[in-house]
């Protein structure tokens, strides 16, 4: 089985790790919280990452890191660890990272030979844990099938495009997203000042053209109840928007609805109560 290096053992990334090796890949880990790192290391039974002596062996890197430039700093930048990979070895970043920066990444490692996947994921800690993420996966199709069985080992895996385009899509489905969520509150604020309940207005969009996931999911879970549980964390979507607003910006494409949208949710975020 393929030797794996995981880097980012954060709240999604340590049950990921985990699945990984439960399913028995030779697992090596690295994370920059050392406590948490020595507990993955005892509960999964993967080795603490030392990068001279482990990576020449490594097939693949998975990295489950904060943004682009954290990607980019322990692959090319700061402690360019790609260059310690052997040729035919793959990346494949799980971050929440931007289409550019995944397409010059996948040039970058083609100099030395390695491959390139991007596959950002749907789902939260729960679906980490059972392995049911969604798995959007950017790169070249016969690279995915080489490292299908690890994948589908966190989830179900899509292929949906060229390099980036796995980042692409989820930022572009998160636009989507933010925008029917702004326009569900809307909806619900002006029907109960025309005097129709929030109740009844629900009812009505789950039953006809107006329904979505926000519709089912979250009006009665969240938005009637009034509880801050709402998993609709503002600095990751307006991450997510503000990426999706910078692709539309590349490839000429309109983008009207989606500066306002990112405004109104710049303008919540100032408004959240430390």
């Amino acid at each position: 089985m393929s030797k794996v290096c995981f880097f980012g053992l954060g709240m999604m990334g340590r049950p990921m790790a985990a699945l990984v090796a439960q399913a028995g890949y030779p697992l090596v880990v690295s994370d920059t919280d050392q406590k948490l790192l020595k507990e993955v290391c005892q509960q999964t039974g993967a080795q603490s990452l030392d990068a001279s002596r482990h990576l020449a062996d490594v097939d693949v890197v998975i990295t489950m890191l904060p943004n682009a430039q954290a990607v980019s700093n322990t692959l090319v930048g700061t402690y360019g660890l790609a260059k310690l990979l052997k040729p035919g070895a793959c990346v494949i970043d799980m971050s929440a990272s931007e289409p550019s920066k995944s397409q010059a990444l996948s040039r970058d490692l083609a100099k030395g030979g390695v491959d390139w996947l991007d596959a950002p994921v749907f789902g939260d800690v729960q679906e980490a844990l059972a392995g049911t993420l969604t798995i959007l996966v950017g790169g070249r199709f016969e690279t995915l099938q080489r490292h299908a069985q690890l994948l589908s080992v966190l989830g179900a895996v899509t292929h949906v495009g060229p390099d980036g385009a796995g980042h692409a899509v989820k930022v572009l489905n998160s636009y989507v997203s933010a925008a029917g969520v702004l326009a569900t509150i809307e909806a619900l604020q002006v029907v109960e000042k025309f005097g129709v309940g929030r109740e009844t207005m629900t009812r009505v969009l789950n039953s006809k053209s107006g329904a979505n996931v926000i519709t089912a999911n979250r009006i009665h879970q969240f938005m009637i109840s009034g509880t801050s549980s709402s998993e609709l964390a503002l600095q990751p979507m307006i991450q997510d928007l503000k990426t999706a607003m910078t692709i539309a910006e590349q490839v000429r494409g309109p983008m009207n609805l989606g500066h306002e949208c990112l405004a109104c949710w710049q303008r919540a975020a100032e408004q959240q109560p430390l």
